[in-house]
């Protein structure tokens, strides 16, 4: 569901953020335009009931009216509480990336430290990375509604197996009214523990960093249940809203274009559409929406991050780690710059290009000669 775009502005150009101003998907029309049409409408409808329905009398009166709605809704802190809003959003939405629980580290301890090629061995380092994936769906299911939906009942856990009939009858056993996240976590410390006394894993001290490692993931899932258990203050939130659907409204009021004719500061043209208002209310509303889109980022959004991607790939590159590619590596051989001191790898020519145009006239053009002689003779070159 994640909108990538990095490659799009990957160089600076001219205009170059304008390509992404064309983008649907993940957009802030996307977004916004319901919210959009609902206050032009509006807008509309109290132009049409100004200028047609309303006698000379309630019009002066309206027009008081407006004009008390634009001088008092600047007093309205808008930029300053959204922003600091968005800020403090912004920032718990990067803060639950950085702790996604990712389980290349434990994989890597577990597929060279714990030994054995009979089938024995082969099972504990699965079966050990089968719990670290446990926990993190465990996690994930609590936190993230598509999960969730994916993994509504235990019973889908065990089908997708991810846990053991036997094992699901150990976790129904154990009677706490908390998420029961951390039982995978017990059983893998204990199974590491025996594997250590049986001699699967040789040291100590590879035991201790396999069990350190783990205590890293734990924390991982448990910042992320505590970012999911206490959020934002609602207070917070409601004012925020409150501050820009205020504003909002009483825009659709004072912004009205008044009658030139009546000599009211500000109002000697009538334009009849407000375009800077429109902006306003674009950037304000764009703003509020950033935040409800970012303020839990495991939901069903454009943006929101892909835990059930996260989960596929975890298991997978897990178990090909400690099973598949267990002390399978390839036999040693000399690189090509083993007699060089100075070893430097070729470009493309395209590469070569982009590189000379940033030396000098002469070089570049050198570069156009030999991409025409490339083209004229069909000639592919790598440079070195």
């Amino acid at each position: 569901m994640t909108v990538t775009y990095s490659s799009k502005v990957a160089n600076a150009t001219f205009f170059g953020f304008h390509r992404l101003l064309l983008r649907w998907r993940g957009s802030i029309y996307k977004l916004l335009y319901r919210e959009f049409i609902v206050f032009v409408l509006l807008y509309t409808l109290v132009s049409l009931v100004y200028r047609l329905a309303l006698s000379d009398p309630e019009k002066r009166f309206f027009e008081k009216l407006a004009l008390h709605c634009n001088k008092y809704a600047e007093q309205i802190p808008v930029t300053f509480v959204l922003g600091f809003y968005v800020t403090l959003v912004v920032n718990r939405w990067w803060n639950q990336f950085v702790n996604l629980p990712w389980p290349d580290r434990l994989m890597f301890l577990v597929s060279s430290c714990v030994h054995g090629h009979d089938e024995q061995g082969r099972l504990l380092r699965r079966t050990l990375m089968r719990y670290v994936n446990l926990t993190s769906l465990l996690i994930f299911r609590s936190v993230s509604t598509a999960v969730c939906k994916r993994f509504p009942t235990m019973e889908h856990v065990v089908e997708a197996g991810f846990m053991t009939p036997e094992e699901r009858k150990i976790f129904d056993a154990v009677k706490s009214p908390h998420l029961k996240y951390w039982i995978p976590v017990v059983w893998f410390s204990n199974m590491a523990s025996r594997a250590r006394t049986e001699g699967r894993i040789k040291d100590s001290v590879d035991l201790q960093t396999i069990l350190n490692e783990m205590n890293t993931f734990r924390t991982w899932c448990s910042t992320l249940f505590g970012y999911d258990w206490v959020g934002i203050p609602l207070v917070y939130t409601q004012v925020v809203t409150l501050a820009v659907y205020t504003f909002i409204f009483a825009c659709i009021i004072g912004r009205q274009f008044l009658d030139p004719a009546q000599g009211y500061p500000g109002h000697d043209q009538d334009f009849y559409v407000p375009i800077f208002t429109m902006l306003q209310f674009f950037f304000y509303s764009g703003w509020l929406k950033v935040a409800e889109q970012l303020i839990n980022p495991f939901g069903e959004d454009d943006d929101d991050f892909e835990a059930n991607w996260c989960i596929d790939r975890n298991l997978q590159v897990s178990l090909i780690a400690v099973d598949e590619m267990h002390m399978n590596f390839p036999p040693m051989t000399k690189d090509i710059y083993w007699n060089d001191s100075e070893a430097l790898p070729p470009y493309t020519l395209a590469a070569r290009i982009q590189f000379m145009c940033q030396i000098d006239t002469f070089d570049l053009i050198l570069t156009f000669f030999l991409v025409w002689c490339c083209h004229t003779f069909k000639i592919t070159l790598f440079f070195s």
